[in-house]
């Protein structure tokens, strides 16, 4: 039977405010492998968990968080009386209870993000994730053994030669552009391949179907092993 790696989106944004510290501990009573988690930074240099450029979506406040300085970010309500964690305060939440997979957000963030996870000595596995893929590429500058996820929203010409030039480990798809052929041929090169954001069962279920090795979902309970 196929393991499949379980991996909670923004924590477990389905049951808790995403990027919070609550939807982290959810995704981990949930039992998931790994909780995913967005970085940016804020306008005084912290490294925070939040996925838009602006807090206006997600929490009752207003503005660009690089415009903000965390005083003025830690002020609002993330919902459920949640505030935007740091990332210092979701290594401490997470460490030694589940893995972790930061998706750099921005450019320019790599060294501090690495040097962030080393200094709290990371117990359990660190994916680094990006869209923006020159960030992997300093992410692989500061430190050579780290798992690297490349992730795609259109899939591009040759992706399996692009995951390869970059050093990555790990692809990330859209679950709607997935297919057997494209996960074989990640597999064939020895990458580990998963897909997001898959919530409902059929979605999940296909995924399992075309061979993936790990689902990112904001109800990671209904990843079950195929």
């Amino acid at each position: 039977m196929q393991r499949v790696l379980r991996i909670g989106h923004r924590g477990a944004a389905g049951h808790a405010p995403e990027n919070t510290l609550e939807a982290i501990h959810k995704g981990i009573a949930l039992g998931v492998d790994f909780v995913e988690i967005d970085v940016r930074r804020t306008a005084d240099g912290v490294l925070v968990a939040l996925h838009d450029e602006s807090v206006s979506r997600t929490t009752n406040g207003t503005g660009r968080v690089d415009r903000l300085s965390l005083h003025e970010v830690k002020k609002f309500d993330a919902g459920n009386g949640e505030q935007i964690p740091t990332l210092e305060e979701v290594l401490t939440a997470t460490d030694g209870r589940v893995g972790l997979m930061l998706e750099l957000k921005i450019e320019g963030i790599a060294q501090q993000t690495v040097e962030a996870v080393h200094r709290a000595e990371f117990k359990k596995a660190i994916i680094y994730a990006s869209f923006l893929h020159d960030e992997l590429t300093h992410i692989r500058a500061v430190d050579p053994e780290a798992s690297l996820m490349m992730l795609f929203d259109h899939v591009p010409q040759s992706p399996v030669s692009r995951a390869i030039a970059y050093g990555s480990s790990h692809v990330g798809l859209r679950h709607d552009t997935a297919t057997r052929h494209l996960v074989d041929a990640f597999h064939q090169e020895g990458l580990t391949v998963c897909v997001y954001t898959a919530n409902c069962p059929g979605d999940i279920q296909r995924a399992l179907s075309i061979g993936v090795d790990g689902v990112i979902s904001n109800f990671p309970e209904r990843i079950a092993c195929q």
